[in-house]
């Protein structure tokens, strides 16, 4: 693992999402549940876009799967499933070929199937939404490793992710750093102010002007 994704590993998705309101950026999506496991995920991004089946001969191959032999362990899969059509973007399969290659976990935008397996899997899937019914006939993939869309932020591929049960939160590649100095020092005030409160400290106090003003650019 390298110093930004091990740096990044020790944040959760709430000093990232402050941080990118201190810098004015935007990456912060709420709505995503987590479906299995309890763990917080982090890594870069490999992207998959779905859209309607538009009735032509049968894929060679099943959505999503190029994204998992693409992914570097580590890494994190987004996809982008929002035709409107009932139809799961993820399923048991791809998530036990996912971790088997070692890749952190799955966010999708739009629903995932296959819950209990993907618990039994004991694989990290984020989702809009979950159902149960199959992708085949429905969705195909249009695209691995291309521009998304996800709540309202754009994502590209290798951008950085960090997803939790508070929300998922994207960073562009460009902006990692700066982001991750900003976060590590909004954790570092948090923790003092864990510890203060610990000592006795009024909340009151420790919650007061300074934490009010902690975002202000």
């Amino acid at each position: 693992m390298d110093e930004l994704l091990a740096r990044l590993s020790r944040l959760d998705s709430c000093a990232v999402s402050d941080a990118l309101d201190k810098l004015g950026l935007k990456g912060a999506v709420t709505g995503i549940h987590r479906f299995s496991t309890e763990r917080r995920i982090s890594g870069r991004v490999v992207t998959v876009k779905l859209e309607p089946d538009d009735g032509r001969p049968a894929r060679s191959r099943h959505l999503s799967t190029a994204a998992v032999e693409t992914a570097q362990p580590g890494d994190v899969i987004v996809i982008e499933q929002r035709t409107g059509i009932d139809a799961a973007g993820w399923g048991g399969n791809l998530s036990l070929g996912a971790k088997l290659r070692g890749v952190s976990g799955v966010i999708v935008e739009g629903p995932t199937r296959d819950v209990d397996e993907n618990r039994q899997h004991d694989f990290p899937v984020f989702a809009r939404d979950h159902t149960s019914r199959t992708a085949r006939g429905r969705i195909v993939e249009a695209g691995t490793n291309v521009p998304i869309t996800v709540g309202e932020v754009p994502v590209s591929p290798g951008d950085y992710v960090v997803a939790d049960g508070s929300a998922v939160v994207f960073v562009a590649q460009g902006d990692i750093e700066r982001v991750l100095d900003t976060a590590e020092a909004i954790a570092t005030r948090e923790s003092e102010m864990v510890d203060l409160l610990r000592k006795g400290t009024p909340i009151s106090q420790v919650m007061g002007k300074n934490y009010e003003t902690l975002l202000k650019r």
